[in-house]
């Protein structure tokens, strides 16, 4: 089901404000894309035009292509809502909607694209996508209980479980773990790996360790200083990107002496 993404001469605007510019980059089907880089050098930016959710912010507007298996999801005619149930988003902080039940928050995507589901159906769904989620056993007595009665940990794999209840073929992440404790991090970085066999997962971290144990390939986004459009530097394996990086600014940052 997970498809490959092939970003074209990717230039992201706010208004007249270059953000990004001249991305080119090919994320693998079924891998884990990292995304690293100082504060404000757009990786974030980029990462949300990967499913047009940059678009929700005014005067947000994209030049280039982003191609999602060849086909161009900034092409004429593509609605942006089905982008979003192709690519689905989990940002950094967990946002279950509070007043949902734990299974009503799994289906809110579901239900948000009419789909018509018989009960049974709904059931199996839910079970499936909090096993997917590695969520099932710790909630599955209290389905009817709010989301919000979770710890963080379990919140952010509950929005896990929301995205792949949609059947997306790519999973995008926002730093996922950066309000999360070290156990919960751990718990999440064991689904990343474990999600890979299905889907085509792109994260971005500002935690070095977390990208190396996680990724298959990592991208280096810097920028060239405030008010500049943020770039990618350079894209390779992971083991790469950490060992022996090409560019010098690369091995700057992933060694700390940087920012």
């Amino acid at each position: 089901m997970s498809k490959r993404i092939d970003v074209k001469d990717l230039n992201v605007y706010y208004g007249n404000f270059l953000a990004v510019e001249g991305v080119n980059i090919n994320i693998e089907a079924k891998s884990v894309t990292a995304f690293i880089g100082p504060s404000g050098c757009g990786k974030s930016t980029f990462l949300r035009t990967l499913n047009r959710m940059h678009e929700v912010l005014p005067g947000a507007r994209v030049e280039g292509e982003v191609l999602l298996d060849g086909d161009n999801l900034y092409g004429p005619g593509v609605d942006p809502v089905t982008v979003r149930t192709q690519v689905g988003m989990v940002f950094q902080r967990p946002n279950p909607f509070p007043t949902m039940s734990i299974r009503d928050n799994v289906l809110a995507g579901v239900k948000l694209n009419n789909k018509k589901i018989s009960k049974g159906e709904a059931d199996a769904l839910v079970e499936k996508s909090l096993r997917g989620a590695n969520l099932w056993n710790e909630v599955k007595d209290r389905l009817e209980k709010p989301g919000s009665g979770l710890s963080g940990g379990q919140q952010q794999r509950l929005c896990i479980a929301r995205a792949i209840a949609v059947e997306p073929q790519v999973i995008l992440m926002d730093e996922p773990c950066s309000a999360l404790d070290p156990i919960s991090t751990l718990a999440v970085e064991d689904l990343i790996n474990e999600l890979k066999d299905q889907y085509t997962v792109v994260i971005v971290t500002h935690n070095m360790q977390q990208a190396a144990r996680v990724s298959d390939r990592t991208a280096f986004f810097n920028i060239a200083g405030t008010g500049k459009p943020g770039k990618l530097i350079e894209f390779a394996d992971t083991t790469t990107i950490f060992n022996n990086p090409a560019q010098k600014a690369t091995e700057d940052y992933v060694s700390g002496r940087f920012g």
